[in-house]
């Protein structure tokens, strides 16, 4: 049974086919559609692609985005699934004011971050990053509670925020430094650090509230630029909405 697993962001529809929807399956392609060029997948991206029997996905583009990728996805005659964030779901429990109100794609994100690490070892709280137009940092518990998160300026947005606010500053082209000694370095390490800073706070919170050092995972677009600068270690996981996909379509599937 081939799942098609679709994440829908603010600027970039990512997608992977896998050979069954269960945690594990293996990957048959992948690939990346800028919004802009959505109406292009069924005649190009996925139009050698076997036909999936199951589509599932998480979307925070809007509904008229949500539409044109159904429009999409017609080629298979599919109709997907969208995640909808709910109180509890594949064993973590959500811990917003309102659960329905939390972004789908942090919600799958928390999911696929808990199957991981429950993967590796002993369980442990987790803070859980995601880099992209927006940058979002969530924090789980060690019995897979998700206690909230902090929603800042992605580093694209914080520059342009700053070149419309601020006299003579243009967005640049600038590296990370310790020490930056001209603007544009200055500007590109700004963003960085901030950032970084949040993420570290988040660290340190969790650790206070559960005692335990967190294991810390980045996703996103933007995710591998901002690893090398982190002041906490990470680990890289360019995968986890597709794994937390993975996982609420294993746990959907399997018997009661």
């Amino acid at each position: 049974m081939t799942f098609l697993a679709l994440d829908v962001g603010n600027t970039r529809l990512k997608w992977a086919l896998y050979d069954a929807p269960r945690v594990g399956a293996r990957l048959l392609a992948h690939g990346a559609q800028f919004l802009e060029n959505i109406e292009k997948l069924s005649e190009g991206d996925w139009a050698d692609l076997p036909s999936p029997k199951w589509v599932m996905g998480c979307v925070v583009a809007g509904d008229a985005v949500k539409r044109r990728v159904e429009e999409q996805l017609e080629l298979w005659d599919v109709a997907p699934q969208w995640v909808v964030s709910s109180s509890e779901e594949a064993g973590v429990v959500n811990g917003y004011d309102h659960p329905a109100r939390l972004g789908t794609d942090r919600w799958v994100a928390v999911i696929g971050a808990r199957q991981r690490l429950l993967s590796q070892g002993p369980r442990r709280p987790c803070v859980v990053v995601m880099v992209g137009t927006a940058v979002t940092v969530e924090a789980i518990d060690i019995d897979g509670r998700f206690l909230g998160g902090i929603i800042l300026p992605g580093h694209g947005i914080m520059l342009r925020a700053l070149e419309s606010g601020t006299a003579g500053l243009h967005v640049p082209t600038g590296d990370v430094r310790d020490f930056p000694t001209n603007t544009s370095d200055a500007l590109t390490s700004g963003g960085t650090f901030a950032i970084a800073g949040a993420v570290q706070r988040m660290v340190e919170n969790l650790q206070k509230y559960s005692g335990y050092a967190p294991v810390c995972y980045m996703t996103g677009g933007a995710g591998w630029k901002m690893a090398p600068s982190m002041s906490t270690p990470v680990e890289l996981v360019e995968s986890l909405i597709f794994d937390g996909l993975l996982e609420i379509a294993d746990r959907r599937l399997a018997p009661a």
